[in-house]
Formats: structure tokens, sequence, C-alpha cells
């Protein structure tokens, strides 16, 4: 593709973007297709010979869109978002024209240096102090590995990368039933074992770990012979929006001289406002805390914030420098690499950098505290709506709700026709989790574009199809 064919290609994907995001919020939120109706239509062999882009454009709409469920509608209310914006994409853009590979400092001085101004950004915005220092990880559960990791070599002296477990302490993690799966996958990965995951029952409103049972449990398994490796503590979690005390779990931790790890992969963006930050109360005292921009900071995926006490630590776990991946003549540099799993690293602080400078410390706050006011808004009237009962009360802007019509029976099987029957209609998108041994629906608003207006919108679906459900 010769310069002035790729400007006309380049000119068509932006103003294909463009019109795709305007009108994103016309189409279902959920793909309605069957599984395999796309496979089938994409053939067997590839092509022999080039084809024209006008034919793979045309195959986009005809063969992909249809299959597309649209994270981007303003009417995703499911899972949490991985919301975007225009200055954001326009980034990416960039980025991907430059495709740079920003391992080490040399390989582009000035992503690593952004990704460092950028993260001092973020970290005085969410009110972390000065002894922290960031990272961009690809992912939450990436961070969470690499914490885990961390933990695991600080229990055994920084011995178990060169000597490996057989043959040392078993190792004990801590945490709730509220933290994300990638905790129990990140376990696994680390050689803890699953058995050494140990649930801390919770309590109270935010659904939050009960310190004093944490205590115990450290306190019998080191009776027990087993050596307490970190705990995993959860602001935000991802079925209820749990959240534990984090200043209370964070003076068990010190007491026992235990690895503190918080995942606040949704609810963290939410903490540049000070309002919502006695949520994070203690944070300053964990050893490790991410949170995704890419989730509620209106940033694509993926960036993941991954905050450290000691840098030393993370990189005594994680980093390698063969002769080939240094950096000679140079001093006062970081490399990235080594803070991080991958040893590839894409240009990721550049979408934050243009997002935070194009909306402003106090824009993106304005966003995120109107997403929390018209969850709270829709939870109050769907606590007050006959035949319908709110399990959970709104965390930020997460809350769950079910339906249950006086005289109905298997009340779980009928809110799963529910979320189903929502989810074909198309013009909302829910998913639901279990609370209680409960099947309840969830609903979190988080998407970039998403009006009040569009929290009714989905209202009304869900009172309308709740209605026809139970007539019928």
């Amino acid at each position: 593709m010769d310069d002035e064919t790729f400007r006309a290609w380049a000119h068509r994907a932006a103003d294909w973007s463009v019109d795709y995001l305007a009108g994103v919020g016309e189409r279902p939120v959920r793909a309605q297709v069957t599984p395999g109706e796309i496979f089938r239509q994409l053939p067997a062999e590839p092509p022999a010979a080039g084809e024209p882009m006008e034919r793979i454009f045309s195959d986009l709409d005809r063969v992909v869109m249809p299959g597309m469920t649209h994270w981007q509608h303003p009417r995703f209310f499911a899972y949490f978002p991985a919301n975007a914006s225009p200055p954001s994409l326009v980034a990416e853009f960039v980025t991907a024209a430059l495709a740079a590979q920003c391992m080490l400092w040399q390989t582009s001085p000035a992503a690593t240096e952004l990704e460092t101004r950028v993260m001092d950004w973020l970290r005085r915005m969410i009110g972390l102090p000065e002894n922290f220092s960031g990272v961009i990880q690809d992912s939450a559960s990436g961070a969470t590995l690499a914490a885990l990791l961390t933990a695991r070599e600080r229990a055994l002296g920084f011995t178990g990368n060169a000597n490996g477990l057989a043959g040392g302490p078993v190792l004990r993690v801590y945490a709730s039933a509220q933290v994300h799966s990638s905790v129990d996958k990140a376990v696994r990965i680390a050689g803890f074992g699953d058995a050494n995951l140990v649930r801390i029952p919770v309590s109270g409103s935010l659904h939050g770990m009960d310190p004093d049972a944490l205590d115990a449990a450290i306190r019998a398994d080191r009776e027990a012979g087993f050596k307490p490796a970190a705990i995993v503590a959860c602001l935000g979690g991802t079925s209820i929006g749990a959240c534990d005390p984090i200043e209370a779990v964070a003076a068990v931790a010190r007491r026992h001289d235990v690895f503190l790890h918080v995942d606040a992969a949704w609810a963290g963006s939410a903490m540049i406002c000070p309002e919502f930050r006695d949520l994070m109360r203690g944070a300053e005292h964990a050893d490790s805390l991410v949170f995704n921009p890419h989730k509620w900071l209106f940033t694509h995926f993926d960036c993941s914030a991954h905050f450290v006490r000691d840098p030393k630590a993370l990189t005594d776990t994680l980093g390698i420098r063969p002769p080939f991946l240094r950096t000679l003549g140079q001093d006062g540099f970081v490399d990235y690499n080594e803070w991080s799993i991958p040893l590839g690293r894409r240009f990721r602080a550049l979408k934050l950098w243009f997002v935070i400078r194009h909306y402003g410390v106090e824009g993106l706050r304005d966003m995120i505290r109107a997403h929390v006011a018209w969850a709270r808004e829709l939870a109050g009237l769907i606590a007050a709506e006959p035949g319908f009962e709110l399990t959970t009360a709104p965390i930020l802007s997460l809350f769950t709700f079910r339906y249950a019509p006086e005289g109905a029976g298997d009340l779980d099987a009928l809110n799963a026709r529910l979320v189903e029957r929502i989810n074909d209609d198309g013009r909302t998108y829910l998913t639901q989790t279990r609370h209680d041994n409960r099947f309840v629906i969830r609903f979190q608003v988080g998407q970039t574009t998403t009006t009040r207006e569009d929290v009714m919108i989905a209202w009304d679906a869900v009172r309308e199809i709740a209605a026809g459900l139970r007539a019928g």
C-alpha cells in the first residue's frame, strides 16, 4: 500500500470510527447472533492473493459488525465498562502508527518518561502518598499476579525464583469471596495452590472482610506451620461492589508483616473524587494497589495503573537483564519491562495523557459523579417499585436487584429468564451474579456517553419486559 492509498484508507477508518460512535446507540447493545454464525461466513482457507481494501471494509460491516457487542453503547450497563473516549481513540491512532516496542528506556525514551509523569499524575489524583511509584500494566489480572509473585518472594526472602518452591514453607494468601477470580488465577500461577487461598468471612453494609476473622486465620495458620504471605483486599468487587475495610485490614497486615495488595480495578477511578475516598482509607499502608483507567476513566483498554511502595521488591521479583537488554552509557532511567511480566510493552501512557489533558481532572470528576448519582436515583426507583426488590444498595455506581412479584415461584429461574429477555430485546445490556445464594441482576453506570435518559430508558425496558414475562 503506497502512501496516498494509506492516507485515503486512514481517513476512511477515521470517518468509519466517528460514524460508528455517533450511531452506536441505535444498535442492539448485545450481539444478536447465534454461536457459529460469524464463523460460518469466514472462508476456511486464507486468500492466496491480496484482496482490495474496499472488499475488506465491506466485509467488516457485513460479517463482523453483526457479531459485535457494543461496549461503547450508552445503555451498556453490564459487567464493568471498558469505556473509551474520542481523545483516547485519537491517541490510539497515533500509538498504532508509531508501533513502538517500549520495553526499555532506550527503545523509546519519551514513552518511558511520559509513563513516569502520567503515573505520578494518577497517584496525586487518587490521593496516594509520594512514596508510591506507578507502572502501567496490561490488566488488573497482570498487576495482581505481579503483586502476588512479589509477596511470594518477600515471604521466601527472595529465594523462590532461584530455588523454586519445593521443600519450602507452605505459603498462604487471604481474601474474601468477593475478590475477582483473577486472584484465584494468580494464586495458581504463582504456585501457592488453590488450597492455600484462605477465604475470610465478610460483614457489614459494604460486604467487606472481617478484620478479626482475618487476624484469627493468620494466627491459626502460623500455629499450624503455614507461612502467611499475602492479603488481597477488595475495593469495589465485581459481583456487588464489595469494599473491604482497608485501614483495619492494613493494621492486621502490619501486625503480622504480611504483604497487602489492594484490588481497586473498577472503583479506583472514582477515588479521583475526594468525597469517595473514605472507601480507600488505609490504602497508603498497602504494599501494592491496582486500578484500571480502562474501566472508568475513559481510556481505551488496555491500561491498568499499578502502584507499589517498594519498586525494588517488584523489580527484584520480575526483572531479568540479559546483555542484549542493557542500556549502555546512560544513568537515571527506568526500564519498565522489569516492572511487568511481559517483556514487550505498548505505549499505553499516550492515551492516558491525552484523556487527562483533554478533560482535566474536574471534567473527569464530573462524569464519575454523574454516573454515581444516576445509579443511586435508579436504585431508589427500583426499591419503591411494586414487584421489584433492591438486593444490594449502590456502592458507587453499582447495585443489584431482582424481580419478585407476589406469588411468583422460582425467583432464580424467573430472573434468569428476565435477563435473557432484556438482552435479546437489545435496548440495554445487563448481567447477573449470585448474592446470598440468590440469582440477582447487576446494574452499573459507567459508560462515557451515558446520560440520565439512557438510564431511564433501560429501567423502562426492564419494567416492560418483566411485566410481559409475568403475564406470559
